[in-house]
């Protein structure tokens, strides 16, 4: 087991790498188009709702890769990563994110985005981001919540039978998890649920004896509740003892799932803000994380850059400090 993923402030970290992603089960995700700062805009570019379903890009926030794409590449990289390759953990960016792992120079913690052993997926998810996206590349891209995508992705591996466990949250939420999945999802294969409290995931041998079960378990994937940045390092410290092949980073979304929590309207989370509602009904917890932490996340977006596209023409880098990286091929 390797525990150097993950550094706290002080100690030397691993360096941010990119991560070639698959576009579906047969070809590679050919991120290597470098973007031209020079090139004239296209006009349908920024501001533009531009539609290209079957497009990818990837820009970077403070030295945070998101990757951009719709819903049925996420759905096609990972029933490719059921089926062999690199395991694949998939991750949301939103301004928690940015504020936990955002900037190399003053994060709490380092997130690489590529290992020997698994890749990270990191999709965007808050409305800022997504916002951010479309100045920089003329489309209007979707917001990819994992509470949105945990459905698809429980009938995805119901459909290729495959097992599914579930590791955070409290045996009150997976009492109502458990009824819920049997109703929605006659079938689906269930490995196992676990709900350490905060001591046991943050103790090394506890943590490793969890991982240990879910390997047990013969868990093909894995939805880690565990909150940012919490669920980010239990993966990238333990994800490689499960043997799972499919790591989902996904917060609340068991809890949404159980009905335990309770989403915002449809209007509100359209017009980006269900971070408002949660506000409201979370004021204790989420009042440091949106109000104090947030704005300044939000500052770091000015400097979000364009890495790569599978369609340049439709725009390029924005801003003073635009810079051209080129993606390694996987």
């Amino acid at each position: 087991m390797n525990n150097s993923a993950i550094v706290a402030d002080g100690r030397p970290a691993t360096p941010l790498v990119p991560v070639s992603v698959p576009l579906g089960p047969t070809a590679p995700l050919d991120l290597t188009v470098p973007v031209d700062p020079t090139a004239p805009l296209d006009p349908t570019g920024p501001g533009s709702t531009r539609s290209a379903p079957e497009r990818t890009a990837r820009m970077d926030i403070a030295g945070t890769r998101v990757d951009l794409c719709g819903t049925p590449h996420v759905i096609s990289v990972v029933a490719e990563r059921l089926s062999g390759g690199k395991p694949l953990a998939i991750g949301s960016v939103n301004l928690d994110h940015i504020h936990h792992f955002g900037g190399i120079e003053r994060s709490r913690v380092n997130l690489p985005t590529e290992r020997p052993t698994h890749e990270w997926l990191l999709l965007a998810d808050g409305q800022p981001i997504v916002d951010r996206a479309q100045d920089l590349t003329g489309t209007k891209w979707p917001r990819l919540t994992g509470a949105d995508l945990l459905p698809k992705l429980l009938e995805l591996a119901r459909a290729q039978r495959k097992s599914v466990g579930f590791l955070g949250g409290t045996p009150r939420v997976h009492e109502h998890l458990r009824t819920a999945l049997a109703r929605d999802y006659p079938g689906l294969e269930v490995s196992g649920y676990w709900a350490p409290d905060r001591s046991t995931v943050e103790d090394d041998r506890l943590a490793d004896d969890i991982a240990d079960q879910v390997r047990a378990a013969r868990t093909d994937v894995l939805v880690v509740g565990l909150g940012k940045p919490v669920q980010e390092i239990w993966i990238e410290r333990f994800g490689d003892d499960t043997g799972a092949r499919v790591f989902l980073a996904f917060g609340a979304a068991a809890d949404f799932l159980s009905g335990d929590v309770s989403r915002a309207p449809a209007l509100m989370s359209e017009h980006g803000l269900e971070w408002l509602y949660r506000l409201v009904h979370e004021p204790r917890r989420l009042f440091r994380r949106y109000l104090v932490q947030g704005p300044e996340a939000w500052l770091r977006l000015r400097g979000a850059y364009l890495v790569s596209d599978s369609d340049p023409s439709a725009g390029r880098p924005v801003g003073d400090d635009a810079v051209t990286h080129r993606v390694d091929r996987g």
